[in-house]
């Protein structure tokens, strides 16, 4: 009876140690994975001649995307250890990986059903994998907020509604068996010899030693099962806090400058000389604030700036900063795109349809005064503890002066916005204006939306 016993402890030891291996195998794996994106494609994205592809061999430059860089490990481990292997398979497949990206067998289908409902978990069975039997591991693979718009934005992508918590495919190890089961036979061969010994020596000697045995392998299974579940606790918590950090630095800081501070690289300067930045200033706040209860007037500018930022996101702008009523938004920086002018001025008329509809939700009157301006300026991160991301220069001063010398409800440019923009939407020409700091300037008020493309 007690050797048969030990044999079941010894069956209960070899899933849990083979279970345990295969956690270590695929936490190694995405440590693998993360460091190659945040260390080497974060880096040389901004590389000139450097293409991020999955099609890498064939171009010059090329160098493999995240998903392929796993995937090819996963082949390589799979190569070079007979019997083990590692898959990386999914429901939405980008089209170059159709034949062999989706799921092969029923284990394979029956860990994305289970795992698209359960993403903590993890799914598990014992198999014979290639005459050898093996434990077959399987987790889910979860959007990140750093790959939602990469996923979203791929021309080949088969989904462009991911969302951060969303199973994007799974991540499956094989681990043969016929090792361990080795080894614990041995070891229990090695066992049963020495209970035989022991019998010869005397039976009451032998039901003392039996006894011992059975209070240590107890004593030892629970120990590796404590040890196991606070090493996944441990594991779990700090993926929670470091997810925590990256979305909290995230919502301060561009992605890029946020993965240089997390690199540990010194915060530095650049220079853009195609920008666009918009000052938008909510007029009479002050003598609202009067006539407001503080937690209401806290809530009404809380909604209208969440509005705001809702709108910043969808055109792909850079908020910078909100002082009191103020809000200022910026286009062309840190990534520089040629319709930095087109984004601001939608940015600029969808800003006054969102106030319209808060107004005629809460039957208030609140009036915005925007001015816009465009040219070269220098962004940074400026602070050690508190950073923030700024802009300077003659541009923005302007831009400042557009909006406080401008008119409640209207958009005020610059000749040089003006410039920019005047093919593509109506203005309606102020004049001359005399602007402090500044003299004469040349404004437009921006009018209306797009003139629609012939």
């Amino acid at each position: 009876m007690t050797i048969f016993s030990v044999w079941q402890l010894s069956e209960h030891l070899i899933q849990s140690q083979a279970l345990q291996n295969a956690e270590v195998s695929v936490e190694n794996l995405k440590t693998a994975r993360t460091l190659y994106s945040d260390s080497v494609v974060a880096r040389m994205r901004e590389q000139p001649g450097i293409t991020i592809t999955h099609d890498y061999h064939n171009m010059d430059g090329g160098i493999p995307l995240p998903a392929t860089y796993f995937i090819e490990l996963g082949e390589e481990i799979s190569n070079s250890q007979k019997g083990s292997g590692v898959r990386l398979f999914s429901n939405h497949p980008f089209p170059w990986r159709q034949e062999t990206g989706g799921a092969r067998d029923d284990f394979e289908r029956e860990a994305i059903a289970f795992l698209e409902t359960n993403p903590e978990a993890a799914f598990s069975n014992i198999e014979t994998v290639t005459n050898r039997l093996s434990l077959r591991y399987a987790v889910a693979d979860v959007m990140k907020p750093s790959c939602i718009a990469c996923h979203n934005s791929h021309p080949d992508s088969p989904k462009r509604d991911w969302k951060v918590g969303d199973v994007r495919g799974i991540i499956e190890v094989v681990q043969p068996l016929d090792g361990l089961i080795s080894q614990t036979q041995f070891d229990l061969f090695k066992l049963v010899a020495f209970l035989i010994s022991l019998f010869v020596l005397g039976l009451s000697g032998l039901v003392i030693a039996i006894r011992r045995l059975n209070k240590i392998t107890e004593n030892l299974e629970l120990e590796v099962i404590e040890r196991t579940a606070d090493l996944v606790d441990a594991n779990q918590q700090l993926l929670v806090e470091q997810e925590k950090s990256d979305n909290l630095l995230l919502n301060i800081l561009p992605p890029q400058i946020a993965t240089q501070l997390k690199n540990g690289s010194e915060p530095v300067a650049d220079g853009f000389g195609d920008v666009t930045i918009l000052f938008a200033d909510i007029v009479g706040f002050t003598k609202m604030s009067e006539s407001y209860p503080p937690h209401e007037l806290v809530a009404l500018l809380n909604e209208i700036f969440s509005a705001f930022d809702t709108l910043c996101e969808g055109l792909r702008l850079e908020k910078i900063k909100t002082i009191g009523d103020a809000y200022m938004v910026a286009s062309g920086l840190p990534e520089r795109r040629p319709d930095h002018a087109v984004a601001i001025a939608e940015m600029a008329l969808m800003m006054q349809q969102e106030l319209q509809r808060i107004n005629a939700e809460k039957n208030i009157n609140i009036r915005l005064r925007i001015g816009i301006n465009s040219g070269p300026v220098v962004a940074g991160v400026i602070g050690k503890k508190k950073f923030i991301y700024d802009l300077w220069g003659d541009a923005v001063n302007t831009a400042s002066r557009m909006e406080s010398h401008s008119l409640p409800g209207k958009i005020q440019v610059t000749a040089s916005t003006y410039e920019l923009l005047k093919n593509r939407f109506e203005f309606q020409a102020r004049g001359e204006i005399e602007i402090k700091g500044k003299g004469k300037m040349k404004t437009y008020f921006l009018e209306s939306s797009p003139v629609p493309m012939l």
